[in-house]
């Protein structure tokens, strides 16, 4: 069953069971105060009678020794002939009875004139006490009300006045079919537009599922779910969607950015271990012949050599390079500054001792992070330097606010912009083959600083130089 059935159901059997119990309180008040109306006027006739009867009617043989059987009754005109009495209102029907429950006086004196009274009404009557019921007189039911004429103590008669119940009960009968219709007519009337307004409300979830099934189809995150009305929880879903979406876009780009990388990667490794492996292959074939002369079987020897510690060095870099993409923790200590860039500096020297390179750094400087990544991503900085430059090589560290900012500049030849935006990419030398290395420094210092909470970026000017600038949270800031 849909949802759009299950809440136009919903909908349509809350407002029944309103309908049903408005209906059914109707009816029941309606009963009620007819039936109230009828007591009253019934009581307010009786009250009449009483007083009429007391005063114009015979006397009672209350008193006499019973006798075998009942006297005839009397007709109104010769029970009274009072005027009052003749002109009672004739819509109600009204009998005079003796004590013992035994017709009186009836419009015209007749025996089967006489209203039902049941046992029980005739006790409490003599009882002197009012009695209510309903019972039949020719097919048709009547209200009924009996009340008891008591003079100085003693029941002299017993007034009956009745009313027929037929006009009322016809009322309800309509009041009853009237809500049965009408009541049914809301209710499908309520299920046709509720199933309306539900459709119309619902809509954006068929657009929802619609849009999710055709990027289930087509792989295409680009798309939204169009949606114009209110932000309620139709609207929060839709735009819910939509930022789930874009952030799946977004997840789905960069798992398609580390595919293309990874394809680029392999290619790469694949390119920079087929020259080193072509050449010992070649050597292995040459010295396999026998007649070689000793002096190029040396040379041979040196060229395997040579690409044997050429693989090593590109084998290495590709080892820390996966343990950093791999997120290996790295230590977050206090470290002064001064002493490791200047540990550095003097390895750095000891690879061109011709070079000049300047340090200066403020004392007392402490960053947070891991000393061996932090001297790893330094000696690259520095080789690079000493690779693309002839001249000095400046190393500073100062303090940036709350920041702490290590500079490592050289005054080469510097980088043209095409090329200084893609020198962190993995593999990239630009066009200068002749400078040894693989393009992996770079790729390998960012991934270490990022690692310790760091920022590293490079700037470069054609015929000026290339700085590369490493920043870190001053370990002072708490």
């Amino acid at each position: 069953m849909s949802i759009r059935l299950r809440f136009t159901l919903l909908y349509t059997l809350i407002l029944a069971l309103t309908l049903t119990v408005f209906g059914g309180t109707l009816y029941t008040i309606q009963a009620q105060d007819t039936l109230n109306l009828l007591k009253r006027d019934l009581s307010q006739g009786a009250d009449k009678m009483t007083e009429i009867t007391l005063k114009d009617g015979q006397p009672s043989d209350e008193g006499q020794p019973p006798m075998e059987k009942p006297p005839k009754p009397l007709s109104f005109n010769e029970f009274s002939d009072g005027q009052e009495f003749q002109k009672f209102r004739e819509r109600e029907i009204i009998r005079i009875l003796d004590s013992s429950g035994n017709l009186v006086a009836s419009p015209f004196g007749r025996a089967e004139e006489a209203l039902p009274l049941s046992a029980e009404g005739l006790a409490a009557v003599q009882s002197e006490r009012e009695w209510w019921e309903s019972g039949y007189v020719s097919d048709e039911e009547m209200l009924i009300y009996s009340r008891p004429i008591v003079v100085d103590g003693e029941l002299v008669y017993i007034i009956q006045v009745a009313r027929s119940l037929t006009e009322r009960n016809r009322t309800l009968q309509s009041l009853a079919t009237t809500l049965l219709v009408g009541g049914s007519l809301t209710v499908l009337i309520a299920f046709g537009i509720g199933w309306l307004f539900s459709g119309l409300t619902l809509k954006p979830i068929h657009r929802i599922t619609k849009t999710a099934k055709k990027i289930g189809e087509e792989r295409d995150f680009s798309r939204r779910v169009d949606y114009t009305g209110p932000q309620d929880e139709v609207g929060q879903l839709a735009s819910t969607f939509n930022s789930m979406l874009a952030r799946l876009q977004t997840a789905f780009q960069k798992v398609e950015h580390s595919l293309e990388m990874q394809r680029n990667f392999v290619a790469d490794v694949s390119h920079e271990l087929r020259t080193p492996l072509t050449t010992l292959r070649g050597n292995l074939g040459l010295l396999r012949r026998k007649s070689i002369p000793a002096d190029e079987q040396a040379d041979i020897l040196n060229d395997m050599v040579d690409e044997s510690d050429r693989l090593i060095r590109l084998v290495n870099d590709l080892l820390l390079l996966a343990r950093a993409d791999a997120g290996r923790a790295l230590a977050r200590e206090p470290l002064e500054l001064p002493d490791l860039l200047d540990e550095c500096c003097r390895q750095a020297r000891q690879l061109d001792p011709q070079r000049k390179i300047q340090l200066e750094a403020a004392a007392g400087l402490q960053i947070l992070g891991d000393r061996d990544a932090l001297k790893q991503v330094t000696l690259i900085a520095l080789d690079n330097a000493l690779k693309h430059s002839t001249g000095d090589i400046r190393v500073t560290a100062q303090k940036l606010g709350k920041r702490v900012e290590i500079r490592v500049q050289d005054f080469g030849e510097g980088i043209p912009p095409e090329k200084l935006e893609h020198v962190f990419d993995r593999f990239y030398r630009g066009n200068d083959s002749t400078v040894p290395g693989f393009g992996l420094g770079l790729p390998i210092a960012q991934t270490l600083i990022e690692g310790m909470g760091g920022e590293i970026r490079m700037e470069s000017e054609v015929s000026k130089g290339s700085v590369v600038i490493l920043r870190f949270t001053d370990s002072n800031i708490s």
